[in-house]
């Protein structure tokens, strides 16, 4: 099989670094789709996405559909008569879009499928506790995240790991797998199998509620939901100080303790020296960098400078 001609559709970060590999590899990209600039910010500047912004710069065209069915795109699609479609932290496509192109319509995902199908594989696996994940080509079809496996590849996640740090080492070895994707498609020798019964785990997407902390778990598990959403969009808690001040605080690391917290409530505070201890349900939990509502993220030694903490929200 010859040259083949790819559309490719995405949004963060995460997806340009496979745009970047596709075009150094030289690979035929007709056109980037991604979502629509908005408008964000107090200045309510116009936001472009990651991928528009390095596709502007590589003189690609691009596609920013409100909606994926508007007979237009689609027509739009249909006239740069691609072989395959790429997608990669994109938004759910219509069938109308991913059964287009002759050689189908493949995703990346963060993910050793079907364990974490959803928006945020990344962030869950590391909130779970995991010790390992991956990323995974794959066909679409109805179901999302459920399509013929193409390639995988693990990755450990150490316990030092948080999410920020599996992102990246995910975004730079998926770029490699896209690349070899393609390349197999484009020899005709590509092979894909059914994902396997019996393994799905769920990765919903993050809302602000979900990253609150709830004291009243063993102090692990906190540690786990800490590092899983650092640094973005990071766990947080309400924070009572001395002088009943009360503020939002994120928390981005953490430090598991063997010390038992007797007596003490979960969300209770310890300070000793320089250094911040909570009581959860099974032993206290270091806090080891926060950022208090309108100030900067720092460490817990500089926080305990301006603020004496008292306690933590115990619980939802």
């Amino acid at each position: 099989m010859g040259k083949i001609r790819t559309v490719f559709f995405g949004t963060p970060e995460f997806a340009v670094a496979s745009l970047r590999r596709l075009l150094d590899d030289g690979v035929d990209v007709a056109a980037v789709v991604t979502m629509p600039d908005k408008v964000a910010g107090r200045g309510h500047k116009m936001i472009q996405s990651d991928v528009k912004k390095f596709a502007v710069e590589r003189d690609l065209p691009v596609l920013q559909p409100e909606k994926l069915k508007d007979p237009c795109f689609i027509e739009t699609l249909r006239e740069l008569n691609a072989d395959l479609f790429i997608v990669i932290a994109f938004r759910m496509l219509p069938e109308a879009v991913w059964a287009m192109p002759p050689l189908g319509t493949f995703n990346l995902h963060a993910s050793l499928l079907p364990k974490y199908r959803g928006a945020a594989p990344i962030n869950r696996a590391v909130m779970n506790g995991e010790t390992e994940t991956g990323v995974t080509t794959f066909f679409l079809k109805h179901e999302i995240d459920t399509g013929e496996i193409i390639a995988q590849e693990k990755i450990d996640i150490r316990p030092e790991d948080n999410a920020g740090d599996v992102h990246d080492r995910l975004m730079d070895l998926g770029a490699e797998m896209v690349a070899a994707t393609v390349r197999d498609i484009e020899a005709g020798t590509v092979k894909s199998f059914p994902q396997p019964e019996g393994e799905f785990v769920a990765a919903p997407k993050i809302y602000k509620e979900t990253c609150r902390i709830d004291w009243s778990r063993p102090a692990i598990e906190i540690h786990n939901h800490i590092r899983g959403l650092a640094p973005y969009p990071a766990a947080w808690s309400t924070l009572q100080a001395e002088g009943d001040k009360t503020m939002e605080v994120k928390i981005f690391t953490s430090a598991p303790c063997k010390t038992a917290c007797t007596g003490r409530h979960p969300g209770e505070c310890r300070v000793d020296g320089k250094r911040l201890y909570v009581a959860t349900a099974d032993g206290e939990l270091e806090i080891l960098e926060l950022q208090p509502s309108g100030k900067k993220r720092m460490p817990a030694s500089a926080f305990l400078l301006g603020y004496h903490p008292v306690k933590f929200t115990e619980s939802f």
